[in-house]
C-alpha cells in the first residue's frame, strides 16, 4: 500500500475547486451511510439532502470527478464511495502524528474513525518528559526530542498539533522543518506557514461563540415579534446580536 509520502492526490492538478474538495467528505459520509444500509442507488436530491447541499450543487461538483449518473436511476453508491475516496487520497494509507497529547490529544488518538477513513495514528508525542513511555490508545507516546526522527521514520506528511497555544508554532516550525507538509490545528492560535504547506485550523471556542451569535439573534427576533413594534430595550439587544465587540460582524473561520 502506498504511503502519504510518496503519492499526493491530484484534486488540484485536476483544477477541482477548493469549495468541492470541502464538500466531498460530506458526500463520503452520506454514501458511506447509504453503503452500510445495502443502498444500491441514490438520486442527486436524496444524496443533496443527506449531505446538507443543494442538488445543483452536487451534480456540479460531481462533474469535476466525470461522474455523472444515470437518468432515471441515480449514482451508484459504491462506485461513488471508490470514486471520492480515490479523489481525496483515502485509498491509500496516511500516517499521521498527534503532538500533545493532554486531554484533547488523547481523545484524538483513541477516535476509532482515523483507521477506517485511509489515516494511521503513527505516533504520540508530547515534551513532558512523564509522559514518554506512557501508552494511550495502545500507543506509547514518544518525547518531543525526538520528532524529527519520528517523522523522517515513519514518512510523515500529516502533523495534528492539540499542543497550548503558546507551544504550537515552534511545534508547527519543526513539523514543517522536518518534512510535513499537511497540518490540523487544534492549537487556539494562527500557525504561519511557508507555501506548499496546508492548515487547517480546528477551533472549538469560536464555533460556540458562532452559534452563540445566533441564538442571541433569534432571541432578539423573538422578543421583538412578541413586543408588537418593539420596546427600546428589544431593539437594542438585537443591534448588539448584530454586532460583536468592537462593533463589526463577528468573523467566521473560513472551513
Amino acid at each position: 500500500m502506498a504511503t502519504g509520502r510518496t503519492h499526493r492526490p491530484a484534486t488540484r492538478s485536476r483544477g477541482i475547486p477548493e469549495a468541492t474538495v470541502a464538500r466531498l467528505p460530506l458526500y463520503l459520509r452520506a454514501l458511506t451511510a447509504l453503503s452500510e444500509r445495502s443502498v444500491p442507488t441514490v438520486s442527486s436530491e436524496e444524496l443533496a439532502a443527506a449531505a446538507g447541499v443543494n442538488s445543483a450543487k452536487l451534480r456540479k461538483d460531481f462533474s469535476y470527478l466525470g461522474s455523472y449518473g444515470t437518468r432515471g436511476v441515480g449514482y451508484d453508491v459504491e462506485y461513488l464511495v471508490y470514486q471520492i475516496s480515490r479523489e481525496l487520497g483515502l485509498t491509500q494509507d496516511w500516517p499521521v502524528v498527534i503532538v500533545g497529547i493532554g486531554n484533547l490529544g488523547a481523545a484524538l488518538a483513541n477516535y476509532g474513525g482515523f483507521a477506517s477513513r485511509g489515516f494511521r495514528v503513527a505516533a504520540l508525542i508530547d515534551a513532558d518528559p512523564a509522559m514518554a513511555g506512557k501508552p494511550v490508545a495502545g500507543i506509547p507516546v514518544q518525547h518531543s526530542d525526538d520528532l524529527e526522527k519520528i517523522i523522517e521514520d515513519n514518512g510523515v506528511s500529516i502533523g495534528v498539533i492539540a499542543t497550548p497555544a503558546g507551544a504550537a508554532q515552534p511545534v508547527c516550525d519543526r513539523l514543517v522543518a522536518a518534512g510535513v507538509t499537511s497540518i490540523l490545528n487544534f492549537a487556539p492560535t494562527v500557525l504561519s506557514v511557508p507555501d506548499g504547506v496546508d492548515v487547517r485550523k480546528v477551533d472549538l471556542s469560536i464555533e460556540l461563540q458562532i452559534l452563540a451569535f445566533h441564538e442571541q439573534r433569534k432571541a432578539g427576533e423573538e422578543a421583538a415579534a412578541g413586543n408588537d413594534g418593539g420596546a427600546p430595550a428589544v431593539t437594542a439587544r438585537t443591534e448588539s446580536a448584530d454586532k460583536g465587540p468592537d462593533g463589526d460582524v463577528p468573523a467566521v473561520m473560513p472551513a
